[in-house]
């Protein structure tokens, strides 16, 4: 893949920061959107807005078929058995909550296990949190080992017979971790368990085949993987949502209405109440076919070289703590880290000087910094439009805020 070319595909990256060219290095944040998608949102408000599945006008009938094809994207992307398992929800909270809400409350009782992570970003512990307490389940967490990786021991020791649900990133957004899904899933079922997963870092990254991972749910956001903010997708395996009842209702998701009671429509349906977000679906397929394109398989690749490359060059600065695995075949393209003595709002705040975006702070991962003994850390994060000279730029700034920091102190 030629980087470059990439590169002048993102408007948004043809531009100075305080005086200096932009370095957007926090993609696992949100990532940037390449012309395509912008001109493809941009199109259907200028040619086919109209609400979906209910006119018989020609606006109407487009924008149906525009908002259903990038179902069949999506579908082809993770590759679902049907489009009938692929649900357009706001984003991977929203995913995770409709399972947590439905699925879970009407399932678990009191003794039921979840089983999660110390790793998992907030929006994959408090929907548990919260099912425990209104069923009275008990939330169990798989520890880490010393680098942050999971050990499939440790998942045998902890998922039980009476485990009803597993929950789990697939990537972790701080640790750059990638977890083994597929294998965990696996203990998950022979245990009677069903299989969440959390791809909101890893849909943007790699490819992802459901059937393979054998999975039960999976959650991932568009506005990650180069689409619109406000979409995502729900993945569930058919006859888990076919038995749950939807979270929302009006609108879109009504069969018929009766004075005491109602019916729902078919899946995928019964779970988009209302005016669903068709200009970000529309645009979130827009993104499959540029991510599809230039290959996810190129894409991994490309951002694992980035990874040993950061990993090289940042340990060699004094005083640099990297959080995670320092083996950049076993993580993702991120990399989270602190300087001594220096707080990571501060190193974020001399990078932006230089017109580096990093992310600083808990990332939504409060449990994780207590395992790791750090308040807050600093975030480092690579996609598709990035380069080694990014990475050098980087280091650059890094040195700058501790000779910096050195001389105040």
């Amino acid at each position: 893949m030629n980087v470059l070319d990439i590169r002048r595909q993102f408007p948004i990256l043809d531009q100075e920061v305080n005086g200096k060219p932009l370095v957007y290095l926090d993609s696992s944040a949100t990532s940037q959107k390449p012309i395509q998608v912008i001109e493809t949102v941009e199109k259907y408000y200028k040619e086919i807005n109209s609400n979906v599945h209910r006119g018989v006008h020609t606006l109407g009938t487009h924008a149906t078929d525009a908002y259903e094809g990038a179902r069949e994207k999506v579908r082809k992307f993770i590759n679902a058995k049907s489009t009938q398992e692929v649900i357009f929800t706001r984003g991977t909270t929203t995913s995770i909550n409709t399972v947590a809400a439905s699925y879970a409350a009407a399932n678990l009782t009191a003794g039921d296990e979840i089983v999660i992570t110390y790793m998992e970003h907030h929006s994959n512990i408090i929907p548990w949190q919260q099912v425990a307490k209104r069923t009275g389940a008990v939330l169990k967490y798989i520890p880490l080992q010393e680098d942050g990786t999971i050990s499939l021991e440790d998942v045998r020791a902890t998922v039980t017979p009476n485990t009803r649900v597993v929950s789990v990133m697939q990537v972790s957004n701080v640790l750059g971790v990638i977890n083994p899904v597929k294998e965990i899933a696996k203990i998950a079922h022979e245990n009677g368990a069903i299989m969440v997963v959390d791809g909101a870092q890893s849909a943007p990254h790699m490819k992802i085949d459901v059937q393979d991972l054998d999975c039960d749910f999976l959650a991932f956001s568009g506005h990650k993987m180069c689409a619109p903010t406000g979409i995502g997708v729900l993945y569930g395996k058919k006859h888990l949502l076919e038995n749950m009842e939807p979270i929302e209702f009006g609108g879109e998701m009504i069969d018929f209405v009766h004075l005491q009671e109602s019916t729902w429509k078919e899946l995928p349906w019964k779970f988009e109440a209302g005016t669903p977000i068709i200009a970000g679906a529309i645009g979130l397929g827009a993104a499959i076919d540029f991510l599809n394109e230039i290959g996810l398989e190129n894409i991994a690749e490309h951002e694992h070289k980035l990874a040993a490359y950061a990993l090289d060059k940042m340990s060699s600065i004094p005083g640099m703590t990297i959080y995670g695995p320092l083996d950049a075949a076993k993580r993702a393209g991120l990399v989270t880290f602190n300087i001594s003595d220096v707080h990571p709002h501060d190193v974020a705040t001399v990078l932006d000087a230089e017109g580096i975006a990093v992310r600083a702070g808990h990332h939504c991962a409060q449990p994780l910094m207590k395992w790791l003994k750090a308040t807050a850390t600093a975030r480092a994060s690579f996609y598709l439009y990035n380069t080694e000279d990014d990475i050098d730029k980087l280091v650059e700034g890094l040195v700058k805020t501790k000779e910096y920091f050195s001389d105040v102190f």
